[in-house]
């Protein structure tokens, strides 16, 4: 997995850049929030969350890690793409979009384009106490924490249970304790389900 790439922006649009690091050009689909803050830049340290599927691999980057967990909590909402966070990031700023989300304010997120109301209610209800127990705090997960909770998450999902379930235990197991291992998240999940 790439967690970022350096080197120099050649192109750069409102919804793509491309970076080129050790003689490849990376395309890197970015939102508006992240172009606003890349503009005047030649080089750049920029984060990466990938999405690998059959028929494509995109990569998306971020200014900042804020963005990047937004982005990341936003696409574990079912309904909720990768280019659907994309848009919302690049219609509100990340602090908007959790403050719409703590604030139960459905309207603001159904104002971006893509968004309907089921979609937007969904949203809150699945986010809201990740962020209400983050409040006030910069960092949501590390980055660390984030890969080791989905690659539990996902073995987890292989051996049968639900999503929602798995997704509630290791968000307490990442919260109790920093710092654990694939092995022993999946462990101490499989006690709690």
């Amino acid at each position: 997995m790439i967690d970022y790439i350096k080197g120099d922006i050649t192109q750069i649009t409102p919804t793509f850049i491309t970076m080129e690091a050790g003689g490849i050009g990376y395309l890197i689909n970015i939102s508006i929030t992240t172009f606003s803050k890349l503009e005047a830049k030649k080089e750049f340290k920029i984060l990466i969350h990938e999405v690998i599927r059959e028929d494509s691999h995109q990569l998306f980057g971020f200014a900042d890690n804020e963005e990047r967990d937004i982005f990341r909590l936003l696409i574990s909402v079912t309904g909720v793409g990768a280019n659907t966070a994309r848009m919302m990031l690049s219609s509100l700023s990340p602090g908007e979009i959790e403050k719409a989300i703590l604030g139960s304010d459905a309207d603001l997120l159904k104002s971006v384009k893509g968004i309907g109301l089921k979609t937007a209610q969904r949203i809150i209800v699945d986010l809201k106490d990740k962020f209400g127990k983050h409040a006030g705090s910069a960092e949501i997960f590390t980055f660390a924490d984030n890969t080791k909770r989905e690659e539990a998450l996902s073995a987890l999902v292989m051996l049968g249970f639900a999503k929602s379930a798995v997704s509630k235990a290791l968000d307490k197991i990442v919260r109790d304790e920093k710092n654990l291992t694939v092995e022993d998240m999946i462990k101490r999940a499989l006690k709690n389900l």
